[in-house]
């Protein structure tokens, strides 16, 4: 199930986040890298779209975007951008058969239980075209915590991240290393990877 405290956070700091992630998506290399694999027309998910800045590049490039996030102040953020449908919808709603080109789940994933994650990715698999990509961004580390702002996070190392991807019919094929400051004001080390259906 969505964590009822990391929706309330969002919900509270939407504002705030949004202007994060639009100083940030100025120059995404790994938005462009995924934009430069869907094909011309395609249609893709974002999951936990969050104030839909990503999203609306998407639908600048021409590419038909359904927008998902579990907090209503996001959704509402995200449905002001032209070319972006959004609504809003839990991890554990994902659905559909063979519908996206594409699915970029840009630190989302990383709020939902490590026991309900190889559900969500054969969900993801499912609905995804064959041959389509996954992006996937989350934070490296063990465990799972709050942080101080009081959202609910899972920490994957690279090797268990892979295997559960191979696990739910996935292929890896490209693996991006950082670290950042998040929303909470610490640095944390993530990782993103490209994968196909």
């Amino acid at each position: 199930m969505s964590d009822p405290e990391t929706i309330r956070v969002y919900d509270d700091q939407a504002a705030k986040y949004a202007e994060m992630t639009d100083a940030h998506n100025q120059d995404d290399p790994h938005l462009d890298a995924f934009l430069n694999a869907i094909p011309t027309g395609g249609h893709v998910l974002d999951l936990g779209c969050g104030p839909g800045t990503s999203a609306a590049a998407m639908a600048r490039a021409g590419l038909t975007v359904t927008a998902t996030d579990a907090s209503a102040e996001m959704v509402a953020m995200a449905d002001q951008h032209p070319g972006v449908r959004a609504h809003q919808a839990s991890f554990e709603q994902i659905s559909g058969d063979g519908i996206y080109d594409g699915v970029w789940a840009n630190f989302s994933l990383l709020h939902a239980p490590r026991a309900n994650m190889p559900d969500h990715l054969s969900a993801l698999h499912s609905a995804l075209k064959p041959g389509g990509m996954l992006h996937i961004g989350l934070k490296t580390g063990t465990g799972e915590k709050r942080d101080a702002i009081g959202r609910l996070y899972t920490y994957y190392t690279q090797d268990e991240l892979d295997g559960l991807l191979q696990t739910a019919g996935f292929t890896p094929v490209d693996h991006a290393f950082g670290a950042g400051v998040g929303l909470d004001g610490a640095v944390a080390d993530w990782m993103v990877v490209r994968a196909h259906a």
